[in-house]
């Protein structure tokens, strides 16, 4: 390329760049953008150095791009109906007999017996599902394998049902109107009220005009006298507004001086606390559960109907209440315990002047009584001076007066006071002796201590249960051979038939 060559071709890139030459046009007829650069749109050497500038190497290559399933793509539902099978067939199912899985992978209820023993109730085939390769979209595409007849099939059922009332309604106001119970009148008026009516879409909402056959959207112009909030007042310190709930909770005439009551509007919290409000939430409540037990009654529908029919409520609630509490009054009887004291002196406030120091002190009027237990107090029992809890000791309640720790028991006066003060116990010496005892050493001895032994037990049993000695602190040992043949001789065996002699 000679050096005129090159300048021309510099003037026709230039000419191009600038839309007074046409573009460059590729192998394939596309034109080349002329503000791509050269590296880019010239083939490289090293592929075909004699091929003419292209993109094609730049755009995606068919031949070596990965190919995805496309949208219409999706798994088969239900089963194979085409092909109806009326024996077993060997490799399939043992248990319904169908040929795209086995037993252990069957989905049916297990048969009593199955189709491989019966030949009969073979199940049809299952689809064989095709391998779905999806990319990134199709992966996460929730409308993925929806079909759009399933809505269409929805639609018709609610039409005909839609239908099926309109016919329904019709018929009964021909038998109405046939038997004399509704005029001519009450006929159009009621046909005016049809259910078709009531659907959100036939509903002009406030401030438009809105047809539901054309889908048409008319809006109104707000009308002079409802001003917004933020035009109230224009002074920057005046209440807040949030543009973005469109709430103004705050009096926008506060810093005016201008009496709440006496403005039109005094911020959201006003019209949040006033009375109106609770009652308005009142109603609506009721309207709720009288819709509930089958009351055809609405609070933005009929306001007055529902208002008069609260109000008949109330009045048969508290007659209901009153003829129930005189009920059980006359049943029971009791009245005299309902005149209760006013509230104020059940919580004994009374008006009686009174006069405390800086300690507490009372320097004028009578001072307050002290609120007594619910509990008797000061009251001893079993000769005791003090009340049980009165002395303390180790970690233990006791009497003062004798210093006993055990309760409702005797005093002991001084004797007690003395013993308590001392490190004997005199139950001690009473296990000393037992343990002095020898135990018996011939079977004679054992049959005496035997029966002094169940002597012993039946005086214990005559005596009253909170009255018996306690036998816990005695030591146990264990008995010798001669005590185990006296009272083998002297227990009474219930099974034996001269067992009702023994006592004669």
């Amino acid at each position: 390329m000679t050096r005129e060559d090159w300048r021309k071709k510099k003037e026709l890139e230039e000419q191009r760049k600038l839309g007074n030459a046409p573009a460059e046009v590729d192998e394939e007829g596309k034109d080349i953008n002329p503000h791509i650069p050269q590296y880019i749109s010239s083939v490289p050497w090293y592929i075909d150095p004699s091929k003419r500038p292209t993109l094609k190497h730049q755009r995606p290559q068919e031949e070596i791009a990965v190919q995805f399933s496309t949208i219409g793509e999706w798994y088969k539902r239900g089963v194979n109906d085409m092909s109806v099978t009326t024996k077993f067939r060997k490799g399939s199912c043992e248990n319904c007999g169908a040929m795209t899985h086995k037993k252990k992978e069957c989905l049916e209820r297990p048969r009593k017996v199955g189709a491989k023993f019966t030949g009969t109730s073979i199940a049809p085939d299952e689809h064989s599902q095709v391998e779905l390769d999806l990319d990134y979209d199709g992966k996460r595409d929730r409308w993925n394998g929806y079909n759009p007849e399933d809505h269409h099939r929805i639609v018709e059922e609610y039409a005909k049902v839609d239908v099926a009332k309109r016919t329904l309604k019709a018929q009964k106001l021909q038998d109405e109107l046939a038997s004399g119970k509704l005029d001519q009148g009450q006929r159009e008026h009621d046909s005016e009220d049809e259910d078709e009516d009531k659907y959100a879409d036939d509903i002009d909402m406030p401030g438009q005009n809105f047809d539901s056959k054309r889908r048409i959207t008319v809006r109104n112009l707000r009308i002079r006298e409802d001003t917004a909030k933020y035009l109230r007042n224009l002074d920057p310190d005046s209440a807040y507004y949030d543009p973005k709930t469109r709430a103004m909770r705050e009096n926008p005439y506060s810093n005016t001086g201008m009496n709440p009551d006496e403005v039109g509007y005094a911020g959201d919290n006003f019209a949040r606390y006033s009375g109106a409000t609770i009652n308005m939430a009142q109603t609506q409540l009721f309207a709720w559960e009288a819709y509930e037990r089958g009351s055809e009654v609405h609070l933005q529908a009929d306001p007055t109907k529902l208002e008069l029919l609260h109000k008949s409520f109330k009045v048969k609630k508290e007659d209901f209440k009153e003829k129930q509490r005189d009920s059980i009054l006359e049943k029971y009887g009791g009245e005299e315990h309902l005149d209760a004291p006013p509230r104020e002196l059940l919580l004994a406030q009374t008006e009686d002047y009174v006069e405390y120091s800086r300690h507490g002190a009372v320097l004028k009027g009578q001072d307050k009584a002290v609120a007594r237990s619910k509990y008797e107090e000061d009251v001893v029992i079993n000769n005791h001076n003090c009340i049980w809890g009165s002395f303390w000791n180790d970690g233990y309640w006791g009497y003062k007066c004798c210093h006993s720790m055990v309760k409702m028991s005797y005093c002991t006066g001084d004797a007690g006071l003395r013993v308590n003060h001392t490190d004997c116990v005199p139950f001690e010496e009473g296990l000393m002796d037992d343990e002095d005892e020898e135990p018996p050493k011939t079977l004679l001895e054992a049959l005496e201590a035997e029966d002094k032994r169940v002597k012993h037990i039946e005086a214990i049993m005559q005596v009253e249960e909170r009255k018996r000695p306690y036998n816990s602190l005695q030591e146990v040992k264990a008995p010798t051979e001669e005590e185990m043949e006296a009272f083998r001789m002297k227990r009474c065996r219930e099974d034996d038939p001269m067992a009702s002699f023994l006592s004669q």
